[in-house]
């Protein structure tokens, strides 16, 4: 028996209180908790909060408070300052991640202020969308008086719940483009019991059977991940959702997160084990967490060496999702995998063998992302290149590129290494028909020769090899790169001719942004870039999105995964 993970990447986890509550739902020092999980020796935390809700939809304790928006609507604006601060203040200690767990109100009023409320969370790791209120202002999850009412009102079990499942439905088809997981999709099982058609959904020809298999299909078109709960535990009533649910979610392939949803400091880390044997039993392997919108995968077991693995494809999957636009990013990507990454092909159904070559392939739109681990062998390709030894500060890359530009040479294929002491090295394997490779020796030494100490042409040169222990960005396309992934990666997709590359080197001079690697590949007439750089992302970002049509893409990819 493999031994699994004593800690889970939660997705609903902690609440956040809202420190002005009448009643109370979640923790409001959250630097109680944080310490907990440090002391834990645990590598992230997760904090969840609610989005506030219109005056109409109460729990009978909000009701006797007479509180007009319910759970905090300043709070929760500072919410995204609060997780700010505490990023801040635990910075290199622990990952902090959060999320919001949407309320659904209804297509109306209630859909308009539901999407408010997301814009108003800034950069939230993902977004619970939840049905807690049924259209007629009851509750699913409160009292068991209220339950009872609404079970009058629509006169069955088989109503109530189909109504439940409804709204589920009219949530996604609303906003499911907002939203990354399904909240605890059996939460009714809370007050009322679930009809025979519903505990037998997989055979019964019931028109709510049908309804709910429907449901589970929607979810898995929309690429959205399955909430597994254990707050049903702490209640008694069970995990949400029951295993015959998470079993068609596994035959569909719907991704499932796991989360304690605790509100109280005394339940952090409790079932986190049972969480894992509980998906186990339905078939899954492995589960998903989210940074900033970006599934990322978990393996249910305690294997450092599938562990990293999994940082792997993280990573591959990071990279190529940022290359999209949000649309793209919600669906779910193809994979292929390869060498040590084959046990890969059987956890992903859909997924294709590489034979030996050991790397992991993502692709989606067109486009892929192939990355390993691997370190790169050194082929000893033999080539025309410029050899440099320079100071390793902003500009002088961008210099070189100039010069040779300026004699019409192009750069075929680059490799640049910091020496860490202020110096770095660089060789460019160039395009000299012309001959004029020495011409631009020389105006660089005339020019900027303060900024190098030595610049050599050779002919029939063998390729360096720069490379030590990483994640590596083998291909981008197919078209090879070796790229070793720092924290910040710049890919580019262009016209393959002289000056080309030079604009966004000289942009990057212009704002003083350091290249700290970098590597250069072609296909025909397009050429590929991909530079580890360092400097600030929003002035990045900008620089990008003034290149040009010369460029058919320039991304800033930034790596939040652990």
């Amino acid at each position: 028996m493999r031994k699994l993970n004593e800690f889970i990447w939660e997705t609903h986890g902690i609440h956040a209180g809202t420190e002005q509550d009448h009643v109370k739902h979640g923790i409001d020092k959250l630097e109680d908790i944080v310490d907990k999980a440090i002391e834990a020796g645990n590598p992230s935390i997760t904090f969840i909060i609610h989005s506030p809700r219109l005056t109409s939809f109460r729990y009978i304790a909000e009701t006797d408070t007479n509180v007009k928006f319910i759970r905090g609507n300043k709070s929760y604006l500072n919410y995204p300052k609060r997780i700010a601060g505490l990023r801040e203040k635990y910075d290199g200690q622990i990952n902090i991640k959060y999320g919001v767990e949407l309320e659904w109100m209804g297509p109306d009023i209630g859909l308009q202020w539901s999407r408010s409320k997301i814009f108003q969370a800034e950069d939230a790791d993902y977004v619970i969308g939840s049905v807690h209120f049924a259209p007629e202002g009851l509750p699913y999850d409160g009292s068991k008086e209220e339950a009872q009412e609404l079970l009058k009102m629509r006169g069955s079990l088989e109503a109530y719940w189909g109504g439940y499942f409804d709204e589920m439905t009219q949530m996604i088809e609303c906003f499911g483009d907002m939203i990354q997981i399904i909240g605890h999709i059996d939460l009714p099982k809370l007050n009322v019991d679930m009809p025979e058609a519903l505990v037998n959904f997989e055979t019964s020809a019931h028109p709510l059977a049908n309804r709910f298999r429907t449901l589970l299909e929607l979810i898995a078109d929309r690429n959205l991940s399955l909430d597994v709960n254990m707050a049903g535990k702490f209640k008694g009533v069970g995990v949400y959702p029951v295993q015959s649910i998470l079993r068609r979610a596994n035959e569909l392939q719907i991704p499932v997160c796991v989360g304690t949803d605790t509100h109280h400091v005394r339940y952090y880390g409790l079932n986190y084990k049972e969480s894992l044997e509980y998906i186990q039993e339905a078939g899954y392997e492995s589960y998903v967490s989210y940074s900033k919108l970006i599934p990322e995968n978990r393996t249910i077991y305690d294997d450092h060496e599938l562990k990293v693995k999994y940082t792997v494809l993280n990573k591959g999957i990071e990279l190529l999702n940022q290359r999209l636009d949000e649309t793209q990013r919600r669906i779910i990507p193809d994979f292929s995998f390869g060498g040590s990454f084959s046990e890969f092909v059987d956890i992903y159904r859909s997924a294709t063998g590489m034979g030996d070559y050991n790397a992991i392939r993502i692709r989606k739109y067109g486009k892929s992302i192939t990355v390993t681990n691997e370190i790169p062998k050194n082929t000893q390709t033999i080539v025309n290149g410029l050899f440099s030894e320079h100071l390793d500060e902003p500009g002088v890359i961008s210099s070189l590129f100039n010069t040779l530009a300026s004699e019409g040479i192009n750069v075929e294929t680059a490799r640049l290494k910091s020496n860490n002491d202020g110096t770095a090295v660089a060789f460019l394997s160039l395009d000299n028909k012309n001959g004029k490779v020495q011409n631009a020796i020389d105006f660089t030494k005339g020019t900027d020769g303060g900024l190098f100490k030595s610049l050599t042409y050779q002919e029939h040169a063998a390729m360096p090899n720069y490379y030590t222990e990483g994640v590596y960005l083998l291909e981008m396309d197919g078209v090879k790169l070796n790229l070793a992934l720092r924290d910040k990666v710049i890919l580019t997709k262009h016209i393959n001719a002289p000056g080309v590359l030079l604009i966004l080197l000289s942009a990057l001079a212009s704002k003083k942004i350091n290249i700290i690697d970098l590597r250069l590949g072609k296909l025909n007439n397009v050429g590929y870039s991909a530079l580890a750089v360092d400097g600030d992302s929003d002035v990045i970002r900008a620089l990008l999105s003034k290149l040009g049509d010369q460029y058919y893409e320039a991304n800033l990819i930034e790596f939040h995964s652990f």
